[in-house]
């Protein structure tokens, strides 16, 4: 496989970038490091793939490479890149968020058109479904996001429908609901839960606690984005959850519990764009992609706790 990873310096598609090149296979990974959460970061994320046979880089904006030259060196897309974060994404910022989820994955996929792509495939997320009435959410229920990011990421899932029912291109999108584990987001509330254990600090938590989210491992996720590169449907999504969800409240105790300390807890407001509980129904990547999440929620607490305190020290 030749494979182009957009947004290859993040947390999963570093991770995705590793699985690729272990197994032999070229990588091409391209990054513009937007200033979301800061560079060393990302730049810790690429220590591990720099100077590995199979694996180039680019520091770039997908806007202004020349994208056609590019996807002609390639069999797969997994486009990763995104301006991520619910609770930025309102007022001016969404303009970010158009430019980096929209506009980008526009140019990626009519750039595509006429390419011998064997897939493209396309990360959305679970907030696209907002607060579904149902649970767990199956992929044809009704889907109604509740803050600007959600629609961006919908947006995008709608363009790469578009361009497979118009041109055949084989985009494949998928839902990740929650993704945790090494190399996580600063902003993301496992990686703050996770450093304030480690440095003894208090943790902010908005709402009541008892909102529920479906956490997937970042080594199952990246299973079932590689098997998603190789027999995906064409114009298919799959939601890619951890099979079950977990309150925050649960969270906090399960985090205390791995660092050997409680933690102190302040509780503000919810936060606009919030939902109240999130949850996959993985039938149909179960049955299309082999998907089998295998890693329960502690054990995967304990890996990204161990990281964190290789980031920030004990």
């Amino acid at each position: 496989m030749k494979a182009l990873i957009t947004g290859s310096a993040g947390f999963i598609g570093s991770h995705l970038a590793r699985s690729l090149l272990l197994d032999g296979h070229d990588v091409t990974g391209v990054d513009c490091f937007t200033d979301y959460y800061p560079r060393p970061f990302k730049e810790r994320n690429l220590q591990s793939l720099v100077g590995e046979a199979g694996f180039s880089f680019i520091e770039a904006d997908l806007q202004k490479l020349d994208l056609p030259q590019l996807l002609a060196r390639h069999d797969v897309v997994f486009h990763l890149a995104a301006q991520p974060g619910v609770r930025a994404s309102w007022g001016r910022e969404f303009e970010i968020y158009t430019s980096n989820n929209i506009l980008a994955t526009q140019k990626l996929l009519e750039a595509a058109v006429g390419s011998q792509l064997h897939r493209f495939v396309y990360a959305s997320s679970s907030s696209v479904y907002g607060d579904t009435p149902k649970l767990p959410s199956s992929e044809g229920d009704p889907i109604c996001p509740l803050s600007p990011y959600g629609v961006s990421k919908l947006a995008a899932e709608n363009l790469a429908r578009l361009y497979h029912s118009a041109y055949g291109l084989p985009t494949v999108s998928l839902r990740y609901f929650t993704v945790y584990g090494p190399r996580q987001r600063p902003d993301m509330a496992f990686h703050r839960f996770l450093k304030a254990a480690c440095m003894g600090e208090e943790i902010t938590v908005f709402g009541d606690g008892l909102q529920t989210r479906d956490f997937t491992y970042v080594d199952d996720v990246i299973a079932a984005t590689r098997a998603a590169g190789e027999r995906g449907q064409p114009g298919g999504v799959y939601n890619v959850g951890g099979g079950h969800r977990v309150s925050i409240a649960e969270v906090i105790d399960i985090i205390g519990d791995v660092a050997g300390r409680p933690l102190r807890v302040k509780r503000l407001g919810s936060e606009k764009g919030d939902v109240k509980h999130t949850w996959a129904d993985t039938a149909r990547a179960q049955a299309d992609l082999g998907f089998a999440p295998s890693t329960k929620l502690r054990n995967g607490l304990e890996e990204e706790y161990t990281w964190i305190r290789s980031v920030y020290g004990s």
